[in-house]
């Protein structure tokens, strides 16, 4: 009986309509969530009034009308380049996320193909099984209509690791660092992730030495490309603000909310410490960062038993919870008020789907290196990326703090990862 259902559901998703099929199940839900008209809130509505400045050549400038930094520029400027063409409004927010989603779609398809390598003899079905995973996985569904990064974003994060995976020419090495210099001036530690790439791209293939110069003229051209990107930005900084900004000005005060005596792995920002700086928050807010850094560094050589042991809580509020898409909902949106106990339920499927998928992320790689142990082929390879991408919040926050939707860039490759152990159990119930 179960050999019998896995056999048919590998029909289904192997049919040539399949595709189309799944594709649709992605996107018609998200174009449905823009309807719910979410009003921009707390972060969401800073990153929608700068945007609307920029798209009336207003600048760049905060709450007293001076030039700032403090939050990267590149999400509000992507929005500006949307609301010149569209006009300023929550429709025109829905519309760049839901764009943003069908490259993601396509991204995790084709990604789940390439990463996941041959193992399975094919690995078109692990591509369909996490493009259909992250499909129906309602918190990246709720994040469309909302006019915070995380959907753009993760679009961004992928093309440039499709880029550097799926293409092995210079053209296709230098707009992968023109896409990660967009994504950097978005979140300001994307550029960490590069390293890490350019290494499992050094150590798949063997012949380290001899390879070595090649990956890193590969690297030189990223970074340079980025840096045409970024350069503007930091240039523009110091002559606004006097000061060599590479990005943004909060990094110090992000520290400094992870890392004090209220800290308790979370974003904790009405601690005394940091009450301390604000007098400064408005007027210098160099001055704000560099003080904030310092008192977070300092309190950190103080306290370093306590700092290790917020490294565990801060890694659970990054991965623990899900689905805080829902929260703008709850204060921005007809639909929520028309139907509450609608997004609760679908709160808690969500979670329950979220942990199942983690479960599997983290189960597959004894089962990979085990294939590929089998086979004689070298454990690194591609699918690394995807745990590299995860690493990356992670060691962030084990630094700063630990929130949820830092976590979602990573989740399109934990779905891919989750297909691919799926469709490799299906793959033997079908030999079977």
């Amino acid at each position: 009986m179960l050999d019998r259902l896995a056999n048919r559901f590998v029909a289904l998703l192997m049919a040539p309509r399949a595709l189309p099929v799944l594709f649709a199940l992605f996107l018609v839900p998200r174009a449905v969530m823009i309807a719910c008209a979410v009003t921009p809130s707390s972060d969401a509505d800073w990153y929608y009034g700068h945007g609307a400045m920029l798209a009336h050549g207003l600048g760049y400038l905060n709450g007293r009308g001076m030039p700032t930094a403090f939050w990267p520029v590149g999400w509000p400027w992507l929005l500006s380049l949307g609301f010149r063409v569209l006009g300023v409004s929550i429709w025109t927010v829905g519309a760049i996320n839901w764009l943003a989603s069908a490259l993601t779609a396509w991204l995790t398809l084709d990604l789940g193909r390439r990463l996941t390598g041959s193992e399975l003899g094919g690995s078109e079905l692990a591509g369909r099984i996490g493009l259909l995973a992250l499909a129906v996985y309602p918190n990246s569904i709720l994040y469309v209509p909302l006019a915070l990064t995380e959907t753009t974003y993760t679009a961004l994060l992928m093309a440039g690791i499709w880029l550097m995976v799926a293409r092995r020419d210079w053209a296709a090495t230098g707009a992968a660092g023109l896409i990660f210099g967009i994504a950097t001036l978005v979140k300001a530690q994307t550029l960490v992730i590069v390293p890490a790439i350019l290494l499992i791209m050094l150590l798949r293939e063997g012949q380290v030495w001899r390879r070595m110069p090649l990956v890193a003229a590969r690297g030189m051209v990223v970074l340079l490309a980025a840096a045409l990107v970024i350069g503007p930005w930091t240039l523009r900084n110091h002559r606004e603000l006097g000061a060599w900004v590479t990005v943004s000005t909060n990094g110090g005060i992000t520290l400094l909310t992870g890392n004090n005596d209220s800290a308790r792995g979370g974003y904790t920002p009405d601690d005394p410490l940091v009450h301390r700086l604000d007098p400064l928050k408005d007027t210098d807010e160099v001055a704000y960062d560099a003080q904030a850094r310092r008192l977070g560094t300092d309190w950190i050589k103080a306290n370093p038993a306590r700092f290790a042991a917020l490294a565990p809580l801060k890694v659970w509020h990054l991965w623990g919870p899900d689905g805080e898409g829902q929260w703008a909902y709850e204060t921005g949106s007809w639909a929520f008020r028309a139907a509450p106990h609608a997004f609760l339920a679908v709160r808690a499927a969500n979670q329950v789907w979220y942990w199942l998928l983690l479960i599997a992320f983290a189960a597959a790689p004894w089962r990979i290196v085990a294939l590929r142990h089998g086979e004689g082929r070298r454990v690194i390879d591609w699918w690394m990326v995807a745990y590299v991408v995860a690493l990356f919040p992670t060691a962030i926050a084990v630094v700063f703090s630990g929130q949820s939707r830092f976590h979602y860039p990573a989740m399109p490759f934990v779905c891919l990862i989750a297909g691919w152990l799926v469709a490799d159990w299906l793959s033997r119930r079908v030999r079977a």
